[in-house]
């Protein structure tokens, strides 16, 4: 199975690598770009981690963003990626075969998982969604050998697992106490289930003192200026529509069920409904509550916590925030092997083929896949204003001289220009940055500005230019659909 599985995981990275599809999204150039200001930045270390996003991904790309070549080319984020799908294709097969006593049921589990193209191309890119996979299956799998054995590494296992989902993606937060109630329940000495708690309380508990030390709000990350819940209020203030589902839980239903049809297709979603019938029936059932929790958070986060999800179809017509549909994927896969465990022995390989048949034949008849249609769709004008912007300081840009620019999408232009982000002076170098950016008269001393029409940076230069340093504008990039994109350079001589 190991064999399989990274036989799967290399072909789908290697493809989608040699076709330009590692950083298509804007999410992938985020992540792996905050993992190498960690090692690579005016001030490295643990506060270019930031606060909105969680820590574990960026934490596991160190070692290989360490490389210039893989950095540049966004496979040093690719490759923990492909590791955790690998590892959760491994952990499904062997919580599977462990709850239903079935190699054909564990086969079912890891191949509906494995095989599904949306995953396949997550994983080959630095996206965070294969490493949480990692976790919850994880951990799914050390519960049920807690519950069989009720050993001690199988108990600290488990509480890894949880700890490692709260470190990669919010959900892991609302899973967590969860999965202490699971353990409880399983526990027969219930100071086991307290362990649980308390180590598993870890991750959130260092994400919270992160927040603390470095921001001086140990929220930060959920109402910070740069929290999803903040942008979404400065943008309803300026006059957006509300999202879609925002406080209407019949619409949150609506656009989820939408983004699980997309990613998953009708057959896996029929075939997952019954296997859970099946399973509560046949008393088998002990993983999905933990299963069921992820998709259970996304349509809570879309009723109550400014969280989108545009889908083809349902207004208004777009592709965002789709992938989230995959959160079902572990469910799906795990249910369906309940389905065919149900079956006699001799009908259970049969079974199993069948229905793995069919899932990758729904798939290759839907087209391509809808996480890369969302990140192709997305990602067309910022490809091509990063790629001009790039090929521009690429020629003139001299080492030492430096660039300010608010980090973000505009870190892109660096990556591929190959200039170090030691040289760059974005929002995470603070002080000095702010100082630039309110009073550039005084403090603005890098020779270019990369800018957004409008932005902090923007503002700056136009400011500085009535007293000095004076900035020359040298290109203004515009791309349709995208922000006007502003490059200056420190001018020597004092304006007319």
């Amino acid at each position: 199975m190991l064999a399989l599985l990274t036989a799967l995981s290399a072909t789908a990275l290697w493809w989608c690598f040699s076709s330009g599809y590692t950083l298509s999204y804007g999410d992938a150039e985020a992540h792996l770009n905050i993992a190498r200001r960690v090692l690579d930045s005016r001030t490295p270390g643990l506060e270019q981690l930031g606060t909105v996003w969680l820590p574990l991904p960026h934490l596991l790309m160190l070692p290989f963003v360490a490389r210039d070549g893989w950095w540049r080319s966004g496979v040093a984020g690719a490759i923990p990626s492909a590791a955790c799908f690998v590892a959760a294709g491994a952990f499904l097969f062997a919580a599977a075969r462990r709850c239903f006593s079935s190699q054909a049921a564990a086969w079912t589990a890891a191949l509906l998982f494995a095989l599904n193209p949306n995953i396949l191309y997550l994983q080959s890119a630095p996206m965070t969604e294969p490493i949480f996979a990692a976790a919850l299956t994880g951990l799914v799998w050390a519960v049920l050998c807690f519950r069989d054995s009720q050993s001690l590494p199988a108990l600290l296992a488990a509480a890894a697992a949880s700890g490692a989902a709260s470190l990669t993606r919010y959900e892991g937060w609302f899973l967590a106490p969860f999965a202490a109630l699971l353990v409880f329940i399983a526990a027969r000495n219930k100071r086991h289930a307290l362990l649980f708690a308390v180590v598993a309380a870890l991750g959130p508990l260092a994400w919270l003192a992160h927040n603390q030390y470095y921001y001086s709000n140990a929220l930060e990350f959920y109402n910070g200026d740069y929290s999803a819940m903040a942008i979404y209020k400065r943008q309803l203030a300026q006059g957006m529509a509300r999202y879609p589902g925002d406080h209407d839980w019949a619409k949150a239903l609506e656009y989820y069920f939408a983004a699980m049809k997309l990613t998953l297709g009708w057959p896996a979603l029929l075939t997952g409904a019954t296997g859970v019938a099946v399973t509560v029936v046949k008393r088998t059932w002990w993983p999905l509550p933990l299963l069921v929790l992820a998709p259970a958070f996304y349509v809570w986060s879309i009723h109550s916590s400014g969280t989108p999800i545009y889908v083809p179809g349902l207004w208004p017509n777009a592709w965002y925030n789709t992938r989230y549909g995959l959160a079902a994927l572990p469910l799906v896969a795990f249910a369906t092997a309940g389905l065919v465990a149900a079956l006699p022995r001799r009908a259970q390989p049969g079974a199993a083929l069948g229905l793995v048949a069919l899932m990758v034949g729904a798939a290759v008849a839907a087209g391509p896949p809808a996480t890369w249609k969302e990140s192709e769709v997305n990602s067309v004008a910022r490809r091509a204003w990063t790629r001009q912007a790039a090929d521009l300081l690429r020629e003139r840009y001299r080492p030492g001289s430096g660039v300010i620019y608010s980090f973000g999408d505009l870190t892109g232009v660096l990556r591929e220009a190959g200039i170090p982000l030691r040289e760059g002076h974005h929002e995470g170098n603070r002080p000095t940055w702010d100082a630039a950016a309110q009073r550039p008269d005084l403090f603005l001393r890098d020779e270019w500005a990369l800018a957004f029409s409008g932005d902090k940076i923007s503002t700056a230069i136009v400011r500085a230019g009535r007293t000095g340093p004076h900035y020359a504008l040298r290109s203004r990039i515009i791309v349709k659909g995208a922000p006007v994109v502003e490059l200056y350079q420190r001018s020597m001589q004092q304006p007319r």
